[in-house]
C-alpha cells in the first residue's frame, strides 16, 4: 500500500505543472525539457516579453527569441489516462510553495509549502520535516504556530539570539543577552509573563469591545424599529393629509359651484326683470309713436274747422310709470361678490401660511432617538458652521450694511432705505435672511457695544422695548456684549455672564434639541451661557449695534 501511495505521489509530481501546481492541461514541453500547461507558460512568458528574454520557471534557462509552443500529445494522452484511473492534483499539504506561500526552510531544491512555523527554532516546516517536533521530547516543548514569514523578527539583530524576554522600560522584545549591555538596569521580564499581563488587558479590551458591539447592536435594532415607525407614521400621515386636502379641495370646489350657481340664478332673475321692463317700454314706445303719428296728421290738416273739430277727440297722453323707476349701476353688478371671494382667498392664504409654518416646524421636530451632542471643540463646531447674511429690509434706517450684507455699522444719520413692513423703526436692529431650524454655528466679530441675538421672524418691528427689543420679550434671546462684560437677556429677565471678554462671539444653535449657546472665541472657546428650551418657530440671527459700533458675521475658519 505504501509503495502504491509513493508511486501515486510520484505520478502526481511527474504530471503536475510547477506553475499552477495542478495536473497538466494542454501540456507543452519547452526546449530545456520541462513541461507546463500551455496557458501557464504563455502567461509567464507574456510577463517577460518586455525584457526580450524568456526563461524556464524551474531551471531558469533562457531562450531568445521566444520559442514556439506545440502541444505534447504523448503527455496529454498520459494525463488523460491517469485522470481516468483516479489521479487528481496533489493534496494541499504536498504542494510546492508558490510566491504567496511560506516555504519549508529544510527542503532542498524545490521547496514544499510549510504547514507550521516554530518560534523556538525559528524556522518553518513542511509536513515531513515537521515530524521531529512531534516525535522528539525536547522539540515537543517548542511553540508551533501557523506558517509565518516574519520569524526573523523574533531574532535579535545585535546578538543573533531568539528574543524571549521583554524590556518594559523600552517596551520592546529583546534576547537574554541584551540586559547585559544596551538594556542594562531596565525593567526586564519574560516575554511569556508580559504576554500573560497584556493578554489580560487584551481580554478586558475585548470584553469592552464586545459590550459596545452588543450595545450598538441594540441601538441598530432600536433604530430599525424607529425607521419602521417613521415609515409607518410617514405613510399614514401622507395618506391622512391627502385625505384632508382632498376634503378641503372638495369643500372649496363645492363652494365655488354654489357661488357660481347663485350668481347664475341671480343673473337669470335680474335678467328676467330687465327683459320684462324692456318689453313694457318697447310697447310704450310703439303706443307713443302711434299717438305721435295721429298728432302729426292733425297738425298737417289745412282746414281750420276740421282741425278744431277733431282736436277734442284726441285722447290725453298717459303718464309713463317706468322711466322714473329705472336705476342703473354701471360696472358694479356682481363686483361685491368678487371682492368677497377675494377677501376669502386672502384669509385662506393667511391661514395656509400660518398653518404651513406650524406644519414645517412639526416636520423639523421629527428626529431619531440618538441626537448629536453639542461639540466639544472648535473643530467640532466648524462642522456645523453656516453663512449668515443680513436682510436689508429689516435693518433700521440708521444701520449701514456692507455690499455682501455681512457687516452692519451704526451711523449718525439715516440711510436711503425704501419703506418696508419688516423694517425695525425704533431699535437699531437687523435680522438675517436665513431661517434657522437645524443645527448651526456662526461667529460675530464686534466693535463697540453690540447685542448678539436670535429671534422669531414675527417679533414686532415697532413699539415699546418689550415688544420689539431683542431680549425683552419671549420671541428673542440676546447676549449683550459691552466693553468689559457680558449679560444675557430673555423675556426681560437679565442674567449676568462671566467669562473672558473677546471681540468675537460664537453662537451655536440646535433648534431641534432646543439648545442655544454663546461662546467667547479667541485662541480657545469659552462657554458664556447656554439656554435649554423648546423653540416653537424658525429662528433668525440678529444684532443690535450702538452708535459708532459694528458687527460682522464672519465665516469661521
Amino acid at each position: 500500500m505504501r509503495a502504491e501511495m509513493e508511486q501515486n505521489q510520484l505520478d502526481r509530481e511527474t504530471f503536475s505543472c510547477s506553475i499552477c501546481l495542478d495536473l497538466l492541461k494542454d501540456p507543452v514541453t519547452i526546449p530545456c525539457g520541462h513541461s507546463y500547461c500551455m496557458k501557464c507558460i504563455k502567461a509567464h512568458w507574456d510577463e517577460e516579453d518586455q525584457r526580450g528574454i524568456h526563461s524556464c520557471p524551474e531551471c531558469r534557462e533562457t531562450f531568445k527569441p521566444r520559442p514556439a509552443l506545440k502541444k505534447n500529445t504523448m503527455f496529454a494522452a498520459l494525463v488523460e489516462q491517469l485522470k481516468k484511473t483516479g489521479l487528481q492534483a496533489a493534496p494541499a499539504h504536498h504542494c510546492y510553495a508558490g510566491p504567496e506561500d511560506v516555504a519549508c526552510d529544510v527542503c532542498t531544491g524545490r521547496k514544499l509549502k510549510a504547514i507550521k512555523s516554530c518560534l523556538a527554532c525559528p524556522a518553518s516546516y513542511c509536513e515531513k520535516h515537521l515530524q521531529p517536533h512531534y516525535d522528539s521530547a525536547p522539540l515537543k516543548k517548542h511553540k508551533l504556530v501557523e506558517p509565518s514569514r516574519n520569524l526573523q523578527e523574533n531574532i535579535c539583530s545585535r546578538h543573533d539570539e531568539v528574543m524571549k524576554v521583554f524590556c518594559r522600560t523600552d517596551q520592546k522584545c529583546i534576547c537574554y543577552l541584551c540586559p547585559e549591555d544596551e538594556h542594562k538596569g531596565h525593567d526586564i521580564v519574560s516575554a511569556a509573563a508580559e504576554r500573560t499581563e497584556r493578554q489580560r488587558e487584551l481580554q478586558v479590551r475585548r470584553e469592552n469591545i464586545q459590550q459596545r458591539i452588543q450595545d450598538r447592536e441594540k441601538d441598530v435594532k432600536l433604530l430599525q424599529r424607529e425607521m419602521e415607525a417613521i415609515n409607518h407614521s410617514a405613510d399614514k400621515t401622507v395618506e391622512e393629509s391627502e385625505k384632508v386636502f382632498t376634503e378641503l379641495t372638495g369643500l372649496i370646489q363645492k363652494r365655488s359651484t354654489d357661488v357660481k350657481q347663485q350668481i347664475r340664478s341671480q343673473q337669470e332673475t335680474e335678467g328676467s326683470r330687465v327683459k320684462e321692463l324692456q318689453e313694457k317700454l318697447e310697447q310704450e314706445i310703439t303706443e307713443l309713436k302711434r299717438k305721435d303719428a295721429e298728432l302729426k296728421q292733425l297738425s298737417d290738416t289745412e282746414d281750420h274747422n276740421q282741425f278744431l273739430h277733431n282736436y277734442p277727440s284726441l285722447s290725453a297722453l298717459s303718464e309713463s310709470t317706468h322711466s322714473s323707476s329705472i336705476k342703473t349701476r354701471p360696472l358694479s353688478y356682481f363686483e361685491d361678490v368678487t371682492a368677497a371671494v377675494s377677501e376669502l382667498r386672502d384669509k385662506l392664504q393667511d391661514i395656509l401660511r400660518d398653518a404651513w409654518t406650524n406644519i414645517s416646524l412639526r416636520l423639523t421636530e421629527v428626529d431619531v432617538l440618538l441626537s448629536e451632542p453639542e461639540p466639544k471643540s472648535r473643530a467640532g463646531f466648524l462642522k456645523s458652521s453656516c453663512e449668515i447674511t443680513l436682510d436689508p429690509n429689516t435693518a433700521h434706517c440708521d444701520l449701514l450694511l456692507s455690499e455682501e450684507n455681512k457687516k452692519v455699522t451704526r451711523m449718525n444719520q439715516p440711510q436711503s432705505y425704501s419703506s418696508h413692513p419688516d423694517r425695525f423703526t425704533v431699535w437699531y436692529q437687523v435680522l438675517s435672511r436665513e431661517s434657522l431650524t437645524g443645527r448651526f454655528y456662526w461667529e460675530v466679530e464686534r466693535r463697540g457695544l453690540v447685542r448678539v441675538a436670535v429671534a422669531y421672524k414675527n417679533i414686532s418691528r415697532a413699539g415699546k422695548v418689550n415688544e420689539c427689543g431683542f431680549g425683552w420679550n419671549d420671541k428673542s434671546w440676546v447676549l449683550i456684549c459691552s466693553q468689559n462684560s457680558f449679560e444675557f437677556v430673555h423675556n426681560s429677565i437679565r442674567t449676568s455672564v462671566s467669562g473672558p471678554v473677546s471681540s468675537r462671539v460664537g453662537v451655536y444653535l440646535d433648534h431641534r434639541a432646543g439648545i442655544l449657546s454663546f461662546y467667547s472665541v479667541s485662541e480657545t472657546m469659552t462657554l458664556l451661557h447656554r439656554v435649554q428650551t423648546m423653540f416653537t418657530q424658525p429662528l433668525h440671527a440678529g444684532v443690535w449695534v450702538d452708535l459708532g459700533g459694528s458687527a460682522e458675521f464672519c465665516r469661521p475658519k
